[in-house]
């Protein structure tokens, strides 16, 4: 059996068999960008959970299975800081590749990106296995996922938004989520990749923070806007 599995048109179910498995997060630095924000970097006041998805898939990653978060809570206080650096203006192009080099020189340009320090996270997420795997039973992947947070083992290197502020994924202990209740507004919720076309779409949520915890919906309100209507 193919190991690919296409996972284009499937939704999270609404119950797993299993509760979810939670791990803690730590760095001294994360800026997770919002995507509206051009022309200088400004993160959310905390953890996404598309940032979440990739610290677990990090950690430990195979094709038959997705993460689905349920639920992030803000372990440290939320403490902001600045910093500016020079970028590229330009991404790596095809012309880039066969001439061999980018001249740095004539794209680089200077980027101011607010951002977050000293943050500390527990992800609460449930394995979704998909339906055509062979092995359906997630309790095989969640071990092994413990595991591998427990040897401090990782598929890649985990990271908070941006590949240079390194993440360190432990399991969890007794910290309590901070005494933290808001309005959020819009904030991402996932982001999907188009195969065939190597496109991204992204869809939202209307997010909050109650009590030092955020819940995530199943579905962004793009995905639920589309439900509604097929229903």
């Amino acid at each position: 059996m193919s190991s690919h599995h296409d996972w284009g048109d499937l939704k999270p179910p609404d119950k797993f068999r299993y509760p979810p498995i939670a791990i803690q997060v730590r760095g001294a630095y994360a800026a997770f960008s919002r995507p509206e924000m051009t022309s200088e970097r400004v993160s959310y006041p905390l953890m996404t959970p598309t940032a979440a998805v990739g610290v677990l898939s990090a950690v430990f990653w195979k094709p038959q299975l997705r993460w689905v978060v349920e639920q992030i809570d803000v372990l440290a206080p939320v403490s902001w800081t600045n910093i500016r650096r020079n970028e590229s203006g330009t991404a790596v192009t095809g012309d880039h590749r066969r001439s061999g080099y980018l001249d740095v020189d004539t794209v680089v340009q200077q980027r101011m990106t607010t951002l977050l320090r000293n943050v500390h996270y527990r992800i609460h997420a449930h394995v979704w296995v998909h339906p055509e795997a062979q092995e359906q039973d997630s309790a095989k992947w969640r071990d092994q996922l413990m595991r591998r947070v427990s040897r401090g083992q990782s598929f890649r290197t985990p990271f908070l938004g941006m590949r240079e502020f390194h993440a360190d994924v432990e399991p969890v202990d007794e910290t309590r989520p901070i005494d933290w209740s808001e309005e959020l507004g819009i904030m991402l919720h996932s982001i999907t990749y188009e195969e065939r076309t190597s496109k991204e779409s992204y869809d939202w949520f209307d997010a909050s923070v109650v009590n030092g915890s955020m819940r995530i919906p199943r579905l962004g309100l793009i995905a639920q806007h589309n439900a509604e209507v097929v229903a």
